[in-house]
Parts: C-alpha cells; structure tokens; sequence
C-alpha cells in the first residue's frame, strides 16, 4: 500500500440477499464479485486511489484532516467502481442513480451500502466521478492490471494468464453523436440553442426589446420545412436559394439579439438567482455558437448559393462537436462517417492491449502499427511473438521492421501474389482466420461499453469515456477466466 493511503477501519455491511430461481441475477453477481476481487487482487483500486489523493493533495490550499481524507480516499474508491458499472449497465448518470438506489447488489459493488440508511450518490456525483482522473492516468491503471494479468505466479487467480504471443490490431471511425451535417441544419442549431438561451436569461428578469423567443424558432422551423420539400418543386435550384437568404435573414437578427441579452447577463447576473459559475455556463454556451455562426453561414451560402465545394477541413460538421472528423469509410451503408479514428490491439483471448483515440486527422493504418507496439512493449515490459492485421497495416518498413524485431509478420498483404504464396503457410492462414474476430471485438466494445452513439461530449471527454470502456471490458474478460470456487460437497441429511 502507498504511503498517502492511510488505512482506515471498514464499517459494517450488510449481507446481500440470497435470491434463487434467477439466473441473470446469479450470472451477474458472480461477474461482480469476481471483478470486486480482480480490483483488489490487482491493486488497481489501490493504484487509482493513490493517483486522485496525488492530486487532490496538490490542488489543497492547507493541509488534510485524517477525517477528509478519509472522506475523500472512501469517495474515490466509490468513483472507480461507480464508474465501471454503470459503463458496463450502459445506463445515463439519472438512470444509474435510480437503479442504484434499488438495488442491494449494486450497492454493495459501489461501496453505499449500511446498515442504517443508504445515500447513493447523485447524478452531478456520478458526472463528477466519470472525470476523476485523466485518460493519461486511466491508461496507465489499465496497463498496470494488464501487467497484474500477465504474472504468472497467479496473482489475479486465472485459469491463464494474459498471452503476448499473437497481437490483433485494427481501426475503427468512433462515431460522434451528431446528426448529419446538413449546412443550412446548422443555422437551425443555432437558432434553437441561441433562443433557448435567450429564453433563460429573459426567465430571470434580464430583458431587451424584441419578439418572443418562440416565434424565432417558429420561423426557423417553417423555413426548415420549405427546404426539406423544395427538391420536388421543379425550380429546387433556385428555391433553395431563396430560402437559405431568408434562413439567413432570420439568423442574423437571432445573432444580434442573443449578442445583447448574452452582454447583459455578463454584467447584471447579480441581479439573477443564479451564482457566476450558472451564469458562465449559459455565457459559455452561447459563446461557442456566437463564434461559429458566421462561418457556418458562410459555409451554407458557398455550397448552395454559390453552388462551390468546401474542403473537409474548413467544413463545421456540428456547432457542439468541433473536433470531428470526415472519416471515409467506403463501406456499404457507410461510405462517410463523421466521428474520429480509434486503434484497437488486442491478445488471442479477447483482451485489449492497447488503445489510441485521435483528435486530427488520423494517420494511415500502415503508419501507426510501430506506435501501437512501441506502446505495449513499454507499457507490458514484453515484446510479441506475432502481430497480425488486414491490408491497411503492410507496407515494406513494416515488413523490415518485424522481421528486425523478431516478429512473425501476419499482416495480409497487398499484392495478391504475395497474399496467394502466404497463403500456404499454415501459422499466417490461422492468424488471418482469427483477425476477423478483432472487428467483432471493435462491435462489442462499442456497442456494449461505449455506447453507440457515445452520450460524452467533446473530444477530451470522449478520449475518457473510451479509457473507462477498455478498462470496463477488460475487467470483465478478466473474470470470466479467473478460476471458478469449487462448491463444498453438501452431506445427505
């Protein structure tokens, strides 16, 4: 144990119920359990821990009390734990708050069980407990239970420790939680985010000439609905144009009544009953579309006025996500995808060794492999036995560079001759036969980890999200391969 954990005495718990005839129940009890174990077994509870007490006790004006860090230690260990269940529920912060206020396993996981009454933490506490530490630090606690994994001296108690000899990697477009990036949808973004704002300040008493915030967004609905249907009318041309210069109008005056009431919050919200730190949320918000709103018109006049091209980096795709990409896929039913690039690495047994999440545009595929293995023999203190991976990773320094390290090369080539003489060997025919489990590992952590789409905003906070969801899902993998608790024989009575 670290030397800024103080122990402390457990206070007594409950026992959790025994419920029979429920084998959902049951099945996800013994997964709890044996993940309870694996947080304590592994020392990452410990680890995580120690990392927040690091910097809270630097952010400190004075220093502790034995009683607030105590406070503060118990808290922690509820964040962790909080955290991964409810990414593994796949529930928002409102609905785990309910379910966890309702359910005697689940808080017993997430340490708010007692005898006397039971405070499950709230929805602003749950958000809070989501952003406990950096993705940096969370990728360092996953490489430690990794690490843990891998011991062979059975520390975790699995059937089989973690195996470095085969490595699949593979990319995937993360996709953002927008809607598609219509250009003249984004001037309705605006209108209703704008007005809704307006609406709240006008709400608290701070008030300028103009007409009622609805009657804006009724307008910017009708004009919506005139461009929706103007391809069927045979001049769809030139009534698009028409109604993108009144769209256009209408966002102007919008503008310029949101700029007066956003000015006047900032100088007057004393006389709101709201505390500085609502007032610059709301000052924040409407900041964010006030900047881009220009660019955003502009945008819609080049491509339907002025019938010209945009380039994909001087494109807003949303008001909200500015850190998304066009990702082209080629895919059928995804030929582009607007989200950002994810590299996922994974062992033979399902297990996710290494992660990268980017924020520009992302590299070609053939390009990253030596990052991603430069990664895991740093961060495991191994090197693997083979790597193995689909056309986009080969290239010819990728090839030289394995064969430098010592690593069996089971990267499909490009050349289909080449692919036809590799083909009958029997180690690279078995490892192309298992990569293709490694795009079913990409569908499950999305879809049962990170949520598909992912409920984070912005992208620091979607670089988080997707450390909790490989920490999630390896713990879960995890347990199922600990080894299963022999049940003591039952004697004939």
């Amino acid at each position: 144990m670290s030397s800024l954990i103080i122990p402390f005495p457990t206070e007594l718990r409950p026992i959790l119920p025994t419920i029979v005839g429920n084998v959902d129940y049951l099945t996800m009890r013994r997964r709890l359990e044996q993940i309870e174990s694996l947080l304590r077994a592994s020392d990452l509870e410990a680890n995580f821990v120690e990392q927040a007490l690091q910097g809270w006790l630097a952010s400190a004006c004075r220093p502790p009390t034995a009683q607030q860090q105590q406070q503060f230690q118990l808290r922690s260990r509820r964040a962790l734990r909080c955290t991964i269940l409810r990414t593994l529920l796949q529930e928002d912060d409102r609905g785990f708050s309910c379910a966890l206020a309702g359910n005697p396993l689940y808080q017993w996981f997430c340490l708010v069980d007692a005898l006397d009454r039971v405070r499950v933490p709230s929805k602003s506490e749950l958000q809070r407990f989501a952003h406990w530490l950096e993705a940096a630090q969370m990728r360092h606690l996953i490489e430690g239970l990794l690490v843990a994994g891998m011991d062979p001296a059975g520390r975790l108690n699995l059937k089989e420790p973690v195996d470095l000899a085969e490595y699949f990697v593979d990319t995937t477009a993360l996709k953002a939680n927008i809607h598609f990036p219509v250009d003249w949808v984004l001037l309705r973004d605006a209108t209703r985010t704008l007005m809704k704002a307006v609406t709240l300040i006008r709400r608290e008493g701070l008030k300028t000439r103009m007409e009622p915030p609805p009657e804006f967004l009724r307008r910017i609905n009708r004009l919506c609905i005139q461009m929706t249907h103007s391809r069927r009318q045979p001049e769809s041309r030139k009534e698009r144009k028409r109604v993108l210069r009144g769209m256009k109008k209408l966002v102007k005056v919008v503008g310029r009544h949101a700029r007066r009431h956003r000015d006047l919050l900032d100088q007057e919200w004393e006389k709101t009953g709201w505390s500085r730190r609502q007032a610059e949320q709301v000052l924040g918000r409407m900041d964010q579309v006030l900047e881009l709103l220009p660019r955003a018109q502009q945008q819609a006049h080049e491509r339907i006025i002025g019938e010209r091209k945009v380039d994909n980096a001087e494109k807003i795709l949303s008001l909200y996500e500015p850190d998304i990409q066009v990702l082209v896929r080629g895919k059928a039913g995804a030929e582009v995808e607007f989200g950002n690039k994810l590299l996922l690495g994974e062992n033979k047994q399902g297990i996710i060794l290494d992660y990268q999440f980017w924020q520009e545009t992302a590299p070609a595929d053939c390009s990253v492999l030596v990052e991603s293995l430069e990664r895991v023999v740093v961060g495991l203190k191994r090197k693997m036995g083979a790597v193995g991976g689909d056309r986009g990773f080969a290239s010819k320094a990728n090839t030289s560079g394995l064969a430098w390290a010592g690593v069996f090369n089971g990267l499909c080539p490009r050349s289909p001759a080449e692919l036809k003489q590799r083909m009958k060997e029997p180690r690279f025919v078995r490892m192309q036969q298992r990569r293709s489990q490694t795009e079913g590992r990409i569908s499950i952590l999305q879809r049962g980890f990170l949520g598909r789409p992912m409920r984070a905003k912005g992208f620091d906070h979607r670089e988080l999200a997707v450390a909790w969801g490989v920490l999630t899902h390896n713990l879960w993998m995890l347990a199922r391969l600990k080894k299963e608790k022999k049940e003591p024989l039952r004697q004939a009575a």
